[in-house]
């Protein structure tokens, strides 16, 4: 079969080391914003393009017989390329245009939970204008709201009370800003806790989970730093997070499928693909954060590494509408994920055009190439994430040690966390969450 592969980050490199391991041997074909060196090697073919042009990305897919697409990034989501694809009788990994809402529009994923009663809602409220910005952050009170984009922004639309706003003022600044780009705005009450991700594999009628993962989106050690696109993850060899009781799993899961059916019934049409939920873990229980139509970038690396079903079955699977829990299994081995990105990273990286040294890494399976730049051999920087290593053991310390230890020996001007997936940091997740829940 011939497989089209839409995206060229790590995300889309570990996807296509899951095909690769594929019994069925497919084809793989790849239409990518920039080339991808990891993904190239096991492509038959790669095209470098706008991953948003439906009708050119269309029209490479028929050149290349495509049997199976699957859409890495949601930018692909909100242009609807997933119905191009199947109107043309190419089934596809990704939901269509209505469906993707759930992660293109914030507000109309809080509407649907509200209108069908879902727990987990945070109050919040939607604005076209700035009238009644000020009103409604005064009702949730000093340092304890969230200020978004309703649409994509590229990771860059959101931001928090006292991390990155500092009074009421700036939360006026940045909505007036997101409004003057012809963005809606959405404005949560902030929630205290711990974030998780919990992604599911989706045929149109069923949900079956995957390894829950915790995702660092700060870029320095300790929680420290502005938001980045994420710095690493990790998961646990259950399957699930050392800070997370049985219960606010079981309520996550609830919640995920309450939603997904909700979606379903509202849009009236079936999701195929990936539905990820990001959780929070609170005092006051599990509340939403957010949903992504596709899979999360760095959480895909760590599940798919350990997927120890066929991927290629897998997605056959949904797209017929015959998935079962029985096919999908992952390898009871805990992983930590690490990104090594350019000095300055996310808001100043100057070390674009920097070269980018591989050779010293052991175990080349597990690294996974995101943003850089192949020339004559050489690879180099350019200025966003630049590779992930992922490390796989018995447990979250050991596997933690993997990573730690191949990520330094990507050479470059290059830096990551030293601390995710250490004893020390998730104790200290374990601590925070004993303390808010006897408060």
């Amino acid at each position: 079969m011939n497989i089209l592969i839409i995206g060229s980050g790590a995300r889309e490199h570990a996807i296509a080391h899951a095909l690769h391991r594929s019994e069925t041997e497919p084809h793989i074909f790849c239409y990518g914003t920039s080339l991808n060196p990891g993904i190239k090697q096991m492509a038959y073919n790669y095209w470098v393009g706008d991953i948003t042009d439906v009708d050119n990305v269309l029209e490479k897919a028929k050149e290349w017989q495509i049997g199976l697409a699957i859409i890495g990034p949601e930018a692909p989501l909100e242009k609807g390329l997933a119905d191009a694809l199947w109107r043309s009788s190419i089934p596809t990994i990704g939901p269509k245009q209505k469906l993707a809402r759930i992660e293109t529009s914030k507000s109309f994923a809080l509407e649907l939970m509200k209108k069908n009663g879902i727990p987990g809602l945070p109050t919040f409220r939607t604005f076209h204008d700035e009238n009644g910005i000020m009103e409604f952050l005064t009702e949730l009170g000093e340092d304890n709201y969230v200020v978004k984009a309703n649409g994509l922004t590229g990771g860059q639309g959101v931001r928090v009370a006292g991390d990155h706003l500092k009074s009421m003022g700036d939360a006026l600044r940045f909505s007036k800003e997101l409004l003057t780009h012809g963005q809606t705005v959405v404005i949560e009450e902030k929630l205290i806790g711990q974030e998780f991700a919990f992604m599911c594999f989706c045929d149109g009628e069923y949900l079956v989970p995957m390894p829950l993962v915790q995702d660092h989106k700060r870029a320095f050690a300790e929680d420290k730093g502005p938001n980045t696109a994420g710095m690493g993850s990790f998961s646990d060899a259950d399957h699930r997070l050392p800070f997370l009781t049985e219960k606010e799993v079981d309520d996550a899961w609830k919640i995920i499928q309450a939603v997904y059916y909700a979606l379903h019934n509202e849009v009236e049409d079936k999701y195929i693909g990936i539905l990820y939920g990001s959780f929070i873990a609170t005092a006051k229980g599990v509340f939403v954060i957010e949903f992504n139509a596709r899979f999360g970038d760095p959480e895909a690396l760590n599940v798919l590494t350990i997927l120890e079903s066929d991927f290629v079955k897998l997605c056959e699977a949904m797209i017929v509408g015959n998935l079962s829990v029985d096919q999908v299994k992952f390898a009871p081995l805990a992983t930590v994920c690490k990104y090594a990105v350019p000095k300055g990273y996310p808001d100043e990286a100057n070390a674009e055009g920097e070269v980018v040294d591989i050779s010293a890494v052991k175990d080349k399976a597990h690294l996974y190439l995101a943003s850089v730049n192949p020339v004559e051999g050489k690879l180099y920087t350019t200025g966003s994430r630049t590779a992930a290593y992922v490390g796989v053991a018995d447990s979250i310390s050991c596997a933690e040690e993997i990573a730690e230890k191949e990520i330094r020996a990507v050479g470059g001007p290059l830096f990551h966390r030293e601390d995710i997936g250490t004893d020390r940091l998730i104790q200290k997740r374990i601590d925070e969450m004993r303390k808010l829940r006897s408060e």
